[in-house]
C-alpha cells in the first residue's frame, strides 16, 4: 500500500557536471510521450493506493513538460486514485525552463508547492556547475513564482564548491533568506564517479574545499537559518513553521509511496517492506508499461532486522528523532532492549542526544551521520 506518489521526469536541456542521477536530454517527440506511458504505469498500478497525502514530480527537470501535460497527468490521478484536499502537490524546477506565463499555468492546474533548483547565486559558480540559469534568472523566477500564486517555495543550495571559502557560502545563505522562501535544503556538493566533474576534479584536488570547511558550511548554514526562523528539521532541510516538506518527511518515516516513471524507486508496505526501482533505460520503461509486464528492478523485500534498522536510520534524519513510546508500540519491544548499548555508546561521543522521551542526532552527529547510521545496519 501506498499514500505518497513520486513521478519522475528524466530529461534535462543540458546534464549538469555533477549530476549523478538517471537524466539527460530529450529525443524526438519523447516529451509528449512520456505524459501518456506515466498514465499507463499509473492504471497498472492504482489499485494498491490510498488517498494521497503527497505528490512529487522530480527529475531531471519535470518543468520541460508543458503545464498541460501535467494537469492532465494530476486529473487523472485524482479520477484514479484519489487526491486528499490538503495534499502537498511540488514541481522541481529549473529557474531556465520557466516563464511568468508557465509557472501560472503551473499553479492553476493544481501543483501547490514549487522546489527551485537555484544551486547557487553566483554566476561563476554557476557555470562551473553546468546549470543553465544565471542568478538573476533566479530572483526572477523566485518572485514569478510569487505572482503565479505559489505559497510554498523551497530553495536549493549547494555548499562545498570547488575554490568556495566560507564568506562566499555566507553571502549564498544571505541571498536565499533575502528572498524570504518557506523552505531551503542545503546539500554538500558529492562528486559523483563517472560524471565529468569526477574527471575534473579527482579524489584530494585541491580546488575542493576539505572537510573541515566543509563541516564549517554546514555549521554556517545551521547558524544562520535558524536565527532567521528556520527550523532545521532534517539534516539537510530547513523550514518555517508550518512548511516541513510532507513528501520527503514521508520517505523518512516510512510511509508508502509508489514511484512512477524510468528509474523512478518505490517502497509499498508489504510485509515489512519491499522496495524496488523501475528500469533506468526509457526503451525499457516504455516495453515494460505498453505490454502491461513493467519489471521491479533490484526488489528487496525486507526482514524484520531491515525494518528495525530503517526505522532508526531514517528516523534519526530528523530533528525529532526517534521517540521510545512510538518504538516500542511499533514493535512490541523498548529501544533500551534493541539497541540500548549502541544509543548508549553514541550519547558518549556526543553524536547523539537523549531524554525521557525520544534519541535525536546532535549536530554532530549530523555531521557524521553515516558513522551514526552504519550502526544500525
Amino acid at each position: 500500500m501506498f499514500n505518497r506518489l513520486y513521478i519522475h521526469v528524466p530529461f534535462c536541456s543540458e546534464k549538469c557536471q555533477y549530476c549523478a542521477f538517471i537524466s539527460r536530454t530529450p529525443q524526438n517527440d519523447e516529451l509528449v510521450e512520456y505524459p501518456a506511458l506515466l498514465s499507463q504505469e499509473l492504471r497498472l498500478n492504482s489499485h494498491n493506493a490510498r488517498l494521497l497525502k503527497s505528490i512529487y514530480f522530480g527529475g531531471g527537470t519535470p518543468s520541460l513538460l508543458k503545464p498541460e501535460q501535467l494537469g492532465r497527468l494530476l486529473t487523472e490521478i485524482a479520477e484514479q486514485i484519489g487526491i486528499h484536499e490538503e495534499a502537498e502537490i511540488t514541481l522541481e524546477a529549473n529557474p531556465g525552463t520557466v516563464t511568468p506565463v508557465s509557472l501560472k499555468t503551473f499553479y492553476d492546474v493544481g501543483f501547490n508547492r514549487i522546489s527551485l533548483g537555484v544551486q547557487s547565486f553566483d554566476d561563476r559558480f554557476l557555470t562551473s556547475l553546468g546549470r543553465i540559469h544565471t542568478a538573476e534568472q533566479s530572483r526572477q523566477t523566485f518572485h514569478a513564482a510569487r505572482q503565479a500564486g505559489f505559497k510554498n517555495i523551497s530553495v536549493d543550495l549547494i555548499h562545498t564548491l570547488p575554490e568556495q571559502n566560507i564568506e562566499q557560502w555566507r553571502l549564498e545563505l544571505l541571498h536565499a533568506l533575502d528572498l524570504c522562501p518557506e523552505h531551503i535544503s542545503i546539500y554538500g556538493l558529492t562528486v559523483e564517479e563517472g560524471t565529468p566533474f569526477a574527471r575534473i576534479y579527482p579524489p584530494g584536488s585541491a580546488q575542493l574545499p576539505d572537510d573541515d570547511i566543509s563541516a564549517d558550511m554546514f555549521e554556517l548554514a545551521d547558524e544562520l537559518l535558524t536565527a532567521a526562523g528556520f527550523e532545521h528539521y532534517e539534516i539537510a532541510n530547513y523550514a518555517r513553521s508550518g512548511y516541513l516538506s510532507q513528501h520527503n518527511s514521508g520517505y523518512w518515516k516510512r510511509d508508502g509511496y509508489l514511484g512512477l516513471g524510468v528509474a523512478a524507486h518505490s517502497f509499498l508496505h508489504e510485509g515489512h517492506g519491499v522496495r524496488f526501482c523501475n528500469p533506468e533505460t526509457l526503451d525499457e520503461y516504455r516495453h515494460g508499461v505498453t505490454t502491461g509486464n513493467a519489471k521491479r528492478i533490484n526488489e528487496q523485500r525486507l526482514t524484520r532486522e531491515d525494518e528495525l534498522s530503517e526505522y532508526m536510520f531514517l528516523g534519526l534524519r530528523l530533528s525529532e528523532g526517534i521517540n521510545f513510546s512510538a518504538f516500542e508500540q511499533r514493535f512490541s519491544r523498548s529501544l533500551e532492549s534493541v539497541y540500548g548499548t549502541v544509543t548508549t555508546e553514541l550519547v558518549k561521543r556526543g553524536l547523539l542526544t537523549q531524554d525521557a522521551h525520544a534519541v535525536r542526532l546532535t549536530l554532530r552527529g549530523m555531521l557524521l551521520s553515516n558513522q551514526v547510521f552504519s550502526r544500525f545496519l
